[in-house]
């Protein structure tokens, strides 16, 4: 039994307008995006205020061709390979051409001259293979090996002067980050007005269901009072026609208030992220007076509540992207400068004759871009982003003067319904006298049960009339705080 009692306990959970609105703010998917969106602008953010900073890349890679890189030709390698050859064979015949003019002047024999070349032959193709085999390592000493190449590098890249490009993709990373605070509040806005209209419906139905109890209770006493008479022959059967007629009505009515409560309840539920059946009830059920008087209202600043919106200051933000799009289309036409510095490695080592081996060489320079002519592309588009600020413009300032009227509207129809909120009260204070009347009339025979049955009606409708004027200021109240951008707790 103890443990039952517990889980009843549990299960039977008491409400509060603030324990209704933190529980849909937990549960609603749509805050829930809003708060990743804040999360995704921040990173943006702090990704746009990094391109201030220098930047490092690394870049490695390995190449294998087909063919290496050649420094000398075909021919100067075929010169280079036969150069022994070919200069043996040049000096031959110059050297032929010396002994015969010799023979000729009668300096030396013929047999000297034949004995001289032959000596020269065997000596020239020493010499002549000797020579090929210098130029033959001559030609493998230009040999590259770039069959295979290795490359490496780190450049560091720093900003200079962008046009100011950077500074303008920071301020709009900066106004897209509050644009999605801007939306994250809209939302949470929208969604407080939402719980707040379900929970208010469910206090005003439970009202209405008591009321009706109690309106019935009323019925059955008369009914039972009527069948006495009837019996007594004091009264006729359709005066208890007419009283049973009503009570059959508010048995129907009954039974109506039940099934809203039900579904309101369920609405609720689903508001707040829990079970359609979870059972609970509003602190505000059992509380005998739900009414709001006009120094509890307050007053708010009309400027100050447009202000207040978020969907102002979403406009306004969208005002100052477009401007800071401005800024960044003007940028391309300006100069751009950036410092450069870095380091190559490469094997095969180019500064070493291509030997295999890894050599780098560092660098520092200044880069310089400056658009020249692209055909008005620039000036087209910074009139196209100062139309799009202007057009932003006039969408704010219409939702100014909607926002305007609406909070307007909202005050007077608040002010309307405290009127009525009044006017019920002191009709409640009629019917009951008037009910309290009939009854006593009643019981003294001077007054019909048709009397008592209006006497009845007219009090249920003045109660029911003040419980919805009480929650009508409720609900204008909620409307006006929503238009003014300030939904209280």
């Amino acid at each position: 039994m103890l443990i039952s009692g517990c889980s009843m306990n549990v299960s039977a959970q008491v409400l509060t307008l603030d324990s209704c609105r933190n529980m849909a703010e937990r549960n609603n998917r749509q805050i829930a995006i809003g708060r990743v969106q804040k999360d995704i602008a921040k990173n943006v953010r702090k990704s746009a205020r990094t391109k201030y900073l220098p930047r490092v890349s690394a870049l490695g890679g390995y190449e294998l061709t087909s063919r290496e890189i050649s420094i000398l030709s075909n021919s100067q390698q075929n010169v280079l390979n036969n150069i022994g050859t070919t200069a043996m064979g040049t000096l031959s015949g110059m050297l032929t051409q010396d002994i015969t003019a010799l023979v000729q002047q009668g300096v030396i024999t013929p047999q000297a001259a034949q004995a001289i070349q032959q000596q020269m032959g065997s000596k020239g193709e020493q010499l002549s293979q000797m020579g090929n085999a210098v130029g033959q390592k001559i030609t493998e000493a230009f040999h590259t090996d770039t069959k295979q190449i290795f490359a490496a590098s780190v450049m560091l890249t720093q900003p200079l002067y962008m046009g100011g490009t950077i500074t303008a993709m920071n301020r709009m990373a900066d106004i897209q980050e509050s644009m999605a605070e801007n939306n994250f509040d809209k939302q949470l806005h929208e969604t407080r007005y939402k719980v707040d209209n379900t929970y208010w419906l469910v206090v005003s139905l439970s009202h209405k269901l008591a009321l009706a109890k109690q309106y019935n209770e009323l019925l059955k006493q008369l009914n039972k009072d009527v069948a006495n008479m009837i019996r007594e022959g004091v009264a006729t059967k359709a005066d208890g026609l007419k009283v049973a007629v009503k009570l059959n009505e508010s048995e129907v009515s009954l039974t109506q208030a039940e099934n809203g409560i039900s579904l309101a309840k369920m609405l609720l539920c689903q508001q707040c992220g829990m079970d359609l059946d979870s059972q609970f009830s509003l602190v505000d059920e059992s509380s005998s007076d739900v009414s709001l008087t006009s120094s509890e209202v307050g007053n708010i600043d009309t400027e100050t509540a447009i202000e207040q919106r978020p969907e102002i200051r979403l406009l306004e933000n969208v005002v100052e992207l477009s401007s800071q799009a401005t800024k960044m289309a003007r940028a391309t036409n300006l100069p751009q400068v950036m410092l450069t510095g870095g380091y190559l490695v490469t094997n095969p080592n180019v500064y070493d004759g291509f030997s295999r081996s890894f050599a780098g060489i560092w660098s520092v320079g200044v880069m310089v871009r400056v658009p020249v002519w692209n055909w008005f592309d620039g000036a087209y588009k910074v009139r196209a982003a100062k139309g799009a600020t202007v057009m932003a413009n006039y969408q704010l300032a219409e939702a100014r003067e909607g926002v305007e009227l609406q909070i307007n509207q909202s005050r007077y129809k608040l002010q309307e319904s405290l009127k009525r909120q009044k006017m019920a009260k002191s009709n409640i204070a009629s019917a009951e006298e008037n009910l309290r009347c009939a009854n006593l009339g009643f019981r003294e025979g001077v007054i019909s049960s048709t009397d008592v049955l209006g006497a009845q009606t007219a009090w249920f409708e003045a109660k029911s009339q003040s419980i919805d004027a009480d929650i009508d200021v409720r609900m204008n109240r909620l409307a006006l705080e929503k238009a003014m951008g300030v939904i209280m707790r």
